[in-house]
């Protein structure tokens, strides 16, 4: 089981890597005097074969864009694994749960209202503070929406959908406000974090976010045997010596986590939290010792190939990548919609 773990792991990062080498060479810019081979060999060992307009390209735009891509959708995947495990439902994603909206709606007020906020926050935390702000807002609705739907340890999956839709819905109408009373640069900001991008990355970031990810996976990786007797019921989980409140509360503040910083540096991307697991489910049914280290490796690989799509499909304009993620979730979520209605 760990050697055939391991051979799908390395298979997902050499694909991986195939991708962000494809990435790295696609885009508007166009390398004319230099093939693919010649941009990755110049780059490896950093002489002047390409000039400096090329490398500000490939080192300062397009490699800390792959990098944050594979990061966030890693992220994204990762979230949606151990909340479906934990809820045991295939539509337990954070979108659908109302956490990424809950960290875009904070997000936003530290975006308007920031300046009238940041007087009474130390100023150590001014530097994080929209990233400290997305992880409140999805902490909180994540604590919301599991307050809510569960009672006497079972959680009510049609409950936990409209807690769901009543937070999204209660986001949108906080954002409007936002937006009516922003000035024109805040509204500039604030479409980006709907519609979702990756034009904002930078080494600081990507910094920030890999600490994050690295942080958050010493304690959610491992938890495939816990998501898995977890999926027999808690109290059979519990009688197999599974702590299930210390894991619940673990997944609850890491996926938060995950999706506030996430959602701070990138905007709303939707439904990489559904989408990789579900394909994933399909292979591996609900082994989550396979589904959570792969979610993590293909997570990457769906948002760096919808990021490559979204800066080439119309050049020289760049299709938000939040957009066309929704394009590609939505019809997924249909299917699982229709496959679970007789147990809804």
């Amino acid at each position: 089981m760990q050697n055939k773990r391991f051979i799908l792991l390395a298979g997902g990062v050499v694909v991986l890597l195939a991708l962000a080498i494809v990435s790295l060479y696609s885009g508007v810019f166009v390398f004319e005097k230099h093939s693919l081979t010649e941009v990755i060999a110049a780059l490896i060992s950093n002489d002047n074969t390409i000039d400096a307009s090329e490398r500000f390209v490939l080192l300062e735009l397009r490699l800390p864009r792959i990098v944050m891509g594979i990061l966030i959708g890693s992220a994204l995947s990762v979230s949606g694994t151990c909340l479906q495990g934990m809820f045991r439902n295939a539509l337990a994603t954070p979108d659908l749960l109302g956490i990424t909206a809950g960290a875009s709606l904070f997000a936003a007020i530290a975006i308007v209202l920031g300046k009238y906020i940041k007087p009474y926050v130390p100023e150590a935390m001014h530097f994080s503070f929209l990233s400290l702000m997305a992880f409140t807002g999805a902490l909180l609705n994540m604590i919301l929406v599991h307050r809510i739907a569960t009672q006497n340890g079972r959680t009510n999956i049609v409950v936990m959908l409209l807690t769901g839709v009543a937070i999204t819905a209660t986001g949108f109408a906080f954002m409007g406000l936002l937006i009516y009373f922003s000035s024109e640069e805040e509204l500039r900001d604030l479409t980006f974090w709907n519609l979702g991008s990756l034009a904002g990355a930078s080494w600081i970031k990507n910094a920030i976010l890999a600490v994050v990810v690295c942080v958050s996976y010493l304690m959610l990786v491992n938890k495939g045997k816990a998501l898995n007797a977890i999926m027999l019921g808690e109290k059979d989980a519990m009688h197999l010596g599974i702590p299930i409140e210390k894991v619940k509360r673990q997944i609850v503040v890491f996926t938060a986590m995950l999706v506030g910083t996430s959602v701070a540096f990138a905007g709303t991307i939707s439904f990489i939290g559904l989408i990789v697991p579900y394909i994933l489910r399909l292979v591996f049914k609900s082994d989550y010792n396979y589904i959570l280290p792969l979610s993590a490796v293909w997570g990457g690989i769906l948002l760096l190939g919808a990021d490559t799509i979204s800066r080439t499909i119309a050049p020289p304009t760049e299709l938000p990548i939040g957009v066309l993620t929704a394009f590609m979730g939505a019809p997924i979520f249909m299917i699982i919609l229709i496959r679970t209605r007789n147990q809804m």
